[in-house]
């Protein structure tokens, strides 16, 4: 279990972050070799009911703020405990970040340990903020860190959102993908995105990948990195 009370925080969101009950997994991002890993991501397990509950629930509580610390700070605390090399990715909602005061104590407290470690994936609802995503970019490129697009293709992450956010690393949604070894449309539709994004030198990583056929096809056509329960699953 993640605990926050430890934290040089605001009494305010201590009390807030004291509420939850949550531990993380994570699950690898590989090379194309799907041997090598390239990162961890941190997913959050709350206890009691679904990710989806709980930021439903915060979501309708105007609360998100509350979980994007929490993720942040909790994240970062499970993947130190783990002790893992590579880079973690930590998920972040496109209408919010830290506060300065709260972005001054997760970098004293975590230090340089976090630098050229971190990749800030930025989710696909629910709305997308110019404001705080240009404070996450000062922030993370300060750490010399990298940015992702989460599930491009779903939600607000498309063309236009890479275009305003210039992310390193674009994360095809499962929808893209699945079943791309056979249907020539799906083919087509990525065989495009490539190399729009590699002209941008973007990353592309193919997220639930379940299938063997599926890897095999997406890695012959150049696609960087894979993620999926044919690889591993969160663990």
């Amino acid at each position: 279990m993640i605990y926050y009370d430890h934290l040089p925080l605001d009494e305010d969101i201590l009390k807030a972050l004291g509420e939850l009950s949550i531990n993380y997994v994570f699950q690898p991002i590989f090379h194309p070799d799907g041997k090598t890993v390239y990162a961890w991501e941190a997913l959050m397990r709350p206890t009691g009911m679904t990710v989806t509950e709980l930021i439903g629930d915060y979501t309708k509580k105007d609360k998100l703020h509350v979980l994007e610390v929490a993720t942040f700070f909790g994240a970062m605390q499970a993947y130190f405990l783990r002790g893992y090399d590579q880079r973690v990715s930590i998920n972040s909602f496109p209408s919010d970040c830290m506060r300065d005061e709260e972005a001054d104590v997760f970098l004293e407290y975590f230090g340089e340990e976090i630098r050229g470690r971190m990749i800030i994936e930025n989710l696909e609802y629910p709305f997308f903020s110019l404001e705080h995503w240009k404070a996450k970019k000062a922030s993370v490129k300060h750490m010399d860190n990298l940015l992702a697009v989460d599930d491009f293709g779903s939600g607000i992450n498309d063309i236009e959102r890479v275009e305003i956010m210039l992310p390193d690393i674009a994360k095809l949604d499962r929808e893209l993908i699945a079943g791309i070894d056979h249907m020539t449309k799906k083919q087509e539709n990525v065989k495009k995105l490539l190399p729009y994004f590699h002209e941008k030198n973007i990353l592309v990583v193919a997220e639930g990948v379940e299938q063997k056929e599926e890897f095999e096809y997406l890695t012959g056509i150049g696609v960087d990195l894979f993620q999926g329960f044919y690889l591993a699953e969160p663990a």
